[in-house]
């Protein structure tokens, strides 16, 4: 079942090239949406997808790449729109 996943990445996630790789991870897992950084300092991502696929997501999304040090995430799931052809960096 798809769902739509609204994620806010809070701890040391800006400068450590989190985006690029969680675009990566992204598209390697086959999900649709965007990630951006925040003027306060966390990365916001939305990203549509399988529900395995999004969970898989956010485990990556808790660790993140190798110098950042992830401290929370709000997560927020409702149903899916369908509103994304592919995984980008925008912001």
């Amino acid at each position: 079942m798809k769902k739509k996943a609204h994620f806010i990445i809070q701890g040391r996630v800006q400068g450590v090239c989190y985006r690029m790789y969680a675009c990566e991870e992204a598209e390697r897992l086959g999900l649709a949406g965007w990630v951006r950084n925040k003027a306060d300092g966390t990365v916001e991502i939305v990203a549509e997808g399988e529900e395995n696929d999004l969970a898989a997501f956010l485990c990556w999304c808790r660790r993140g790449p190798s110098y950042a040090k992830v401290t929370g995430i709000i997560e927020k799931y409702s149903d899916v729109t369908g509103e994304f052809d592919e995984f980008m960096i925008t912001g």
